[in-house]
């Protein structure tokens, strides 16, 4: 076992505050395009309310993400060149966002594609966001880092929130769903403009060796041998099983991200004005959760942290069955607030801990990518085919299945304190 080499305060409080601010930007995207306004959008005024078209463009999109994270994030740690990689990513991702404006009734297909190759852009790019955490700080402070990230991106979806909440008309006024469209410009413009600090003054590692001719070809190769080093000849088995919990229990707080809004339209007939209201006040909730629970992770350490959020999961989807009124589905959703930000924020922070040194990219590949990312190409295609069959509430109970079967694989893990062990 070798010691922590990584010296302490690597970086600036600039620089981790420039860090936590691509999370502030790339929500605009994960709370316009994926939860609030586009997933109604698309449903309601484009697919004519097949709510499995909009869950199989969800799973479609992350298993593309998927396939494509785990060896361009090896390629990233040969070249050290990460941000090059987030800056495309980012990119498409905002393209196409803002050309969302152009889809309209019955533009199905176009509607699809548009939104998978930007949630692409949006999930690959976190692959090598997360990948510069172990780089920012000392391993007793990854929770609180990561915590902080987590609280400025849901900061951020407040502002947007709040920003799309005042552009929005009367719902009779003929320029509603004008609005409604320019919305996704505005998210675009908005993930652009403050993801750029990340890339002028978060520094990239430094080169130990020169790279290979082909990094895509050596990242590929080296993927491979991740997989068979975690799975096959299980050199750290502790990190291969928290994947596959993390994998099932994430496809539970993905749908619930992918699906909440329709939830709230279909069981309560909420209004496009309520729904924003109502997740500016999840946002909050959110916020306080990964900046309290990223402490909280750091005194008792991040596998106890996502086994109480679990269970709070678990709570949450069992109430959610039975809400009749909009006051218990604000509790129960503020309690979601809650457990999202924290599991998340502790999930990033065990596994930071749990990652050898110098693979931190090719290791979040397969946390985000197929750990991650993977997950939801299951949950929100069968929410949305559980949903069209038998109602919203059932589904939404069958969620809860996920986080069951994550919370009892978790608990095999053995989480490491200071050190953590690299092959020989």
């Amino acid at each position: 076992m070798k010691p922590d080499s990584r010296p302490a305060g690597i970086a600036t409080r600039g620089q981790i505050f420039s860090w936590t601010l691509f999370d502030f930007a790339n929500t605009a995207f994960s709370v316009i395009v994926v939860t609030v306004i586009f997933p109604r959008y698309f449903i309601g005024h484009v697919a004519g309310g097949q709510r499995w078209l909009w869950g199989l463009a969800v799973s479609l999109s992350m298993l593309c993400a998927a396939l494509l994270a785990p060896p361009l994030g090896a390629a990233a740690d040969f070249g050290r060149n990460r941000k090059r990689y987030l800056f495309i990513f980012t990119i498409a991702s905002v393209v196409c966002t803002a050309l969302l404006f152009t889809v309209q009734a019955g533009m199905i297909v176009a509607g699809m594609a548009l939104f998978i190759i930007a949630n692409i852009g949006f999930e690959g790019g976190i692959v090598f966001y997360d990948a510069f955490l172990p780089g920012l700080t000392t391993r007793k402070n990854y929770g609180r880092v990561s915590g902080y990230g987590f609280a400025m991106g849901y900061l951020g979806s407040l502002a947007i929130l709040l920003i799309v909440n005042v552009m929005l008309p009367s719902p009779s006024s003929p320029d509603y769903q004008l609005v409604v469209r320019l919305s996704f410009v505005v998210a675009a413009a908005f993930f652009m403009l403050f993801s750029l600090p990340v890339f002028l003054f978060v520094p990239e590692p430094p080169v130990d060796s020169p790279p290979p001719p082909s990094l895509i070809r050596a990242g590929m190769q080296r993927a491979g041998g991740t997989l068979h080093l975690l799975f096959v000849k299980k050199e750290f088995p502790s990190l291969a099983r928290f994947l596959i919990a993390f994998f099932i229990y994430n496809d539970g707080i993905l749908t619930v991200i992918a699906f909440a809004a329709i939830f709230a339209q279909q069981v309560l007939k909420m209004s496009d004005t309520e729904i924003i209201q109502f997740f500016a006040v999840v946002q909050t909730s959110a916020v306080i959760g990964s900046a309290v629970f990223g402490v909280i992770t750091d005194k008792i350490g991040p596998k106890k942290t996502i086994t109480i959020t679990l269970v709070l999961w678990i709570g949450i989807v069992v109430a959610a069955f039975f809400v009749t009124t909009t006051g218990q589905f604000y509790v129960v959703a503020l309690a979601a607030g809650v457990a999202m930000g924290s599991s998340q924020s502790a999930s990033r922070s065990l596994m930071a801990l749990l990652t050898p040194r110098s693979r931190e990219a090719e290791f979040f590949g397969f946390y985000d990518g197929l750990c991650g990312k993977a997950s939801a190409v299951v949950g929100p295609l069968l929410y949305g085919i559980v949903a069209d069959l038998t109602g919203e509430r059932v589904a939404a109970l069958a969620i809860g299945l996920f986080f069951v079967a994550g919370l009892i694989l978790l608990q095999g893990v053995t989480a490491p304190s200071q050190e953590v062990a690299e092959p020989a």
